[in-house]
Formats: C-alpha cells, structure tokens, sequence
C-alpha cells in the first residue's frame, strides 16, 4: 500500500525492531490494560476487549482502507489474538475492534499491527466466531441495516425479526426498541438450559418512556419464565417455576432516562442475581428452571399473551454466556464497553511505531489521505466546480510563473539601462541601438549581453522612443545646432507618454487571470458546496435515514468544492499583490527617467533663439574625454559672455 509506505517513510528510520512480530507490517501500537489503577482488584481472566480506536490514538492513514491488513498480537509479542472489527470508518477516523485477550490481570499489553500492503482479509486475520469462547452462544452488536440481528458467535443464533437501527448507539449502530413487536430468537440446542443452568446475560440499554413491568429480555414454555425489565424505571429480573409464584429482585434506584446503563444477570444453581453497571442490586435465592424454547429482545412472546408491558428505549450488545462470570469480569465488561473518563484509562494506546522504531505516527500524511477519502464521496457536480477551479488554478499558475520570469529580465534590463544613462553625456542619442556605430561611439562598453539586456528593458523603450523623437527633428545629430522649441519637447513627453502607457499594458498584460482566480474561485467552489448539499439533502429525504454516517461523507465532500476554490484564490491574491507591487515599481521608475530625459533635453538642446548664440556641446564619451569637455566649456563660457558684451 503506498500511502502505508509513505508513512513509513515520513516518520522515521526503517530498521527492524526488537521484538517485532513481522517486517511485513510497517507499524504498530501497543494498548495496556490496566485494571488495578480502576479498582478491579481481581483476575479477570481471559475476556473480549473493545478497542475503541480514533484520531488520537491511532494512525488510520497507515492502515489500508478496509483494515484487512491489522492483526493483533499477544502480550508475549508472538502470539496473534483472534479479533473482529465491529465498524471501520476510515473517513471519520472511528473504528471499534473487539480483541481476545487471555489471561488479563493487573496489566497487560497487545499490539495492534497496521502497515501491509500485501496483506488480505481472504487470510482470516479476523475471526468473528473464534473472538469468542465455547460457552458464548450469543452476541449481538446490533449493527444491522433492515435485517434480523445477526449472532457474533460460532452458535449462529440469528434473530428472525428485525429493530429499528439506531445510530449513534454506545457502540456503533444499536437498536430502537418502540414497544412494537419484540425480536425474536429462535430455539437452538445451544440456547437450551437446564434446571439451575448456569449463565451470565448482560445488555446494554438506555430506557425511554417509563412503563409498568416493561420486559427487555424473556423467555417462557411449560409453566416457566425467566424476564428482564424495568418496573416503572426500576430494574428486576423475575424468575417463575410451573405451579409456583413468580419471584422477582429489583433495583432500589430507577435508571435515568437517556442515560446508557449495563444491566447484567448472573445466575447459578440457588442464585440469580442482578447487577446494574457490574454492580449488585438485588438477588433470588434460587436457579432458573430449564427451557428449550426460544427467547425474545423487547418483550415477551407475542404468542404467549403474558400481558406485561414492552420495553420502549434503545440497547446495544446483548451477551448470553453459559457459565457464571466472576464479578470481576462483569465490572471490567462493565467499564470497558462504557464511554468514562475510567473507560479510556482501562485500555491506554501507548505511540505508534513504524517500521521497528521511530515512535508516533504522521499527522500530515492523515489529513493528506482524509482528502483522498473525501474526494472518494464526492459527487459528479462538485467535480464539475473542482475541475473548474483546477482550470483556473493552472492558466493563473502559468501566468504568475510568466510574470515572474518577465519581470526578472525587465529588472536586470533597467539596472544595465541605468548603467549606461549615468555616462550620456550632452548627445541624448547615444544609447540608440538602431544606430549600428552606437555601442561603438559609446565608448565600446555596450556588449552582446547588454544588447540582450536592454531588449528586456521598458526603460530602454521608453529611452528608444524619445531618442527616436529627437532624431527626427534634428537630422539625427547633423542639426544638433539648431536647437528644439519648446513645442518639440512638449510634442518629446507626449511620445514619451504613450510610450509609458504602452509599457504599462505590456507589464500588467494577462494579470486578469489572477484577478479571475481570486474572485471567481470561491464562488465557483461555493456552487459546488451548495448543490452537493442540495442533492446530499435531497437523497437523506428520499431514503428516510437521517443519521451523522448518511449525511457526513456528503457534506464533506460538498465542501470540498468550497475547499479548492479558496486553495485557487488565497495563492492568486498573494502572488498578484506581489507581482502587483513589483510591476508599479517599474512603471514609478520609468516615470522617473521620463522626467530625467525631458529635463535633460531642456538643458542639452537650447531653443532656436539660444541656439543662434551658443557653442555646439561636445557629447561626453569617456572619463578623458570629460576632463577635456569641461575645460572646452569654460572657454565656451567665456566667449558667450564676450559676445553678450
């Protein structure tokens, strides 16, 4: 798997630890039970554990999608546990593992082994039946959709009769008990008992509306019944032998509506006892009488109009074992199964390893893979505004990546320009490339490089046309003379202008891609949102099933959309201000030189009327040739002033 394969290689060495089960797997995470520390004082013995996995105590994104690559392995770190998984949902990061661990005493640790790529369900790494022992015969996790409940065990005792889903239970999915027709489990030679059987039957409920004898659990034939119920709130369990009076223990307090509550029975030869939370409540000083019939969740037999009430609530995790569980196991099943603070002290994820070592898990490639889960659920039409703002993604890309190369030349183009305007001397034409004798009348400092440079170079354009301009009016350097009027440089600063504005649309050229990808990109991605919403909505309608498992996966990936449309647009805003900033400083320095280049042509190149009395400027070319230049000027001075006089 690669993305197993990545996470290896994100968190750490690859070397092959002390005491690692199989380098095939790529990591794993121990989980200690710890039962002194709540109390249990105890051996528990060998029981099923729930492992309740999440995003804080497991990698998920190591683990491929359908968990067929975990294993689990003893605390002698070589023994595998026979394990099932009652839900995996790698989208939500919420997974329920139930594990056999032998011999459970103060502290014991396992290992949840992850990371295989090669690894298949088809090698039966989980074993639902072989999870529990012999003397198990019946468990139900409730998680059905529309069927009968099915049996946990290697007894298959399958109800005929389906409940009501209900998710969100204590443990996953559970069932909603609505006082209708009760569940029924039909006789089987494993659900027989004798007289004064031995058994321990434990349920998970949560009462609702409060009736009068209410039964949970029973079963009756020949004269005899055995029920479980509330009694207005109360708890009891009552027991009847044919041609007897039935004998019943009850609970001194009610159970709390709404609120989750273990009720367990454990009966031996000459006692039934009752116990709420692992907890004892009340007992009969007696055994069951023996039944071979069948047994019924949620009332009594429909057939047998015993005319007690039905139990209206919800339960979760019904167990029938035959033998008597000692107390301990019942208060560790108790707090185990429970959602308490003790709950998530009893069975402590220790960090993750990968690959021998390294420790903890990489919380960057799991959000990574949830985006990969999300995108599995998305719809057609929020793959039309992904694909859309994809679109927009790769043209402004392109054009950021353009911009930036461009305005790298222009930058270089105008520091070499810049160079070379600091030696013009009073001949403004200099620089003028169209000339073939420029480079060399200008000192042989202009090379092929700079050639290039310049090309790239607004300011050179700018410089190109204004230079351009004076040649016209002035032969080209032949009528240097003659001076220009002021018309001729107000007519220089208007080509000047139009020059700036030519280059000012050349810089800002294809930059309405990005101003696209900042506003159309989260609206684009909000449509998406909002039908995938509309359709998720419509479709929870049409099925009925209102549950978090139904609509998640559906709001998620609508917001996807949303999701990548604000990925378009946060990037785009920032390289737009930024490429922004840098193209409005080229365009202030080309203002700048236009202002130069005007004021220089006002001092180089006197009116016709100033013409007529001045000495032709020698052009400075070189360092030389400008010591020379400002000697010729001084005696030029001096004959303007002789002729004034």
């Amino acid at each position: 798997m690669l993305m197993a394969m990545l996470a290896v290689i994100l968190t750490g060495s690859v070397h092959a630890a002390e005491g690692w089960w199989d380098k095939a797997w790529g990591g794993r995470t121990a989980f200690t039970i710890e039962t002194t520390a709540q109390e249990i004082k105890d051996p528990v013995g060998t029981a099923v554990v729930l492992v309740r996995l999440h995003q804080g105590n497991f990698p998920f994104a190591a683990v491929k999608e359908d968990a067929s690559d975990l294993r689990v392995i003893g605390p002698d770190g070589k023994t595998p546990l026979k394990f099932h998984i009652e839900k995996w949902d790698s989208l939500l990061y919420e997974g329920y593992v139930w594990v056999q661990v032998p011999d459970i005493a103060d502290k014991s640790t396992f290992w949840i082994y992850y990371g295989n790529a090669e690894a298949g369900a088809d090698e039966a790494a989980a074993d639902v039946a072989g999870t529990y022992g012999e003397d198990t015969v019946l468990v139900y996790h409730l998680g059905e959709r529309g069927t009968p409940p099915k049996d946990a065990t290697a007894a298959a005792n399958n109800a005929t009769t389906a409940g009501v889903i209900s998710e969100g239970a204590l443990i996953g999915s559970g069932v909603r008990l609505l006082g209708a027709e009760p569940i029924a489990v039909p006789a089987s030679e494993s659900l027989n008992w004798t007289a004064n059987q031995e058994f321990t039957w434990s349920a998970w409920i949560k009462s609702g509306a409060r009736a009068e004898n209410a039964v949970l659990f029973s079963r009756t034939g020949d004269g005899n019944a055995f029920r479980v119920g509330l009694n207005n709130g109360l708890p009891y369990v009552e027991v009847a032998v044919a041609g007897g009076a039935p004998q019943r223990a009850s609970g001194a307090d009610a159970l709390p509506e709404g609120t989750w509550r273990m009720l367990t029975v454990v009966a031996t030869a000459d006692r039934t006892t009752l116990m709420v939370d692992g907890k004892e409540v009340g007992a009969i000083e007696t055994g069951v009488p023996a039944f071979a019939g069948g047994v019924f969740l949620g009332g009594d037999d429909p057939a047998a109009a015993a005319g007690n009430g039905r139990f209206v609530g919800e339960t979760d995790e019904v167990t029938l074992v035959r033998k008597a569980l000692p107390a301990a196991a019942i208060s560790f099943a108790a707090l185990n199964q429970s959602t308490s603070e003790k709950a998530a002290q009893l069975v402590v994820a220790g960090e993750g390893e990968m690959s021998g070592g390294g420790g903890g898990h990489n919380e960057a490639l799991e959000h990574v893979m949830l985006f990969g889960d999300i995108a599995n659920d998305m719809m057609f039409d929020g793959w039309i505004a992904v694909i859309v703002c994809v679109i927009m993604m790769v043209a402004g890309g392109i054009v950021a990546i353009q911009k930036f190369i461009g305005l790298g030349k222009i930058e270089k183009g105008n520091e070499q320009f810049q160079k070379l305007w600091s030696g013009v001397g009073s001949d403004l034409t200099a620089m003028d490339l169209d000339n073939p004798k420029a480079a060399k009348d200008f000192g042989g400092t202009i090379g092929k490089k700079a050639v290039r440079l310049l090309a790239d170079s607004p300011l050179y354009y700018v410089y190109n046309v204004g230079a351009d301009e004076i040649g016209k009016r002035l032969g080209h350097g032949k009528n240097k003379g003659q001076g220009l009027s002021a018309r001729s440089i107000q007519a220089i600063r208007a080509s000047l202008d139009t020059a700036l504005v030519h280059e000012m649309h050349r810089l800002n050229k294809n930059l309405v891609y990005l101003t696209v990808c900042i506003a159309g990109g989260p609206y684009v991605g909000l449509l998406g949102t909002v039908v995938g919403v509309m359709i998720t909505f419509a479709i929870i309608a049409k099925s009925g099933e209102v549950d978090v498992n139904s609509i998640a996966p559906g709001i998620a990936s609508a917001l996807l959309a949303t999701t990548v449309g604000l990925l378009v647009a946060i990037p785009a805003l920032f390289l737009y201000s930024f490429l922004n900033a840098r193209i409005k400083k080229v365009i202030a320095t080309m203002q700048v030189f236009i202002d130069e280049f005007v004021s220089k042509i006002a001092e180089f190149y006197p009116t016709p009327s100033e013409a007529s009395l001045s000495v032709p400027i020698r052009q400075i070319r070189t360092p030389e040739e400008a010591i020379r230049n400002e000697e010729n000027e001084a005696v030029d001075e001096e004959i303007r002033d002789e002729v004034k006089r």
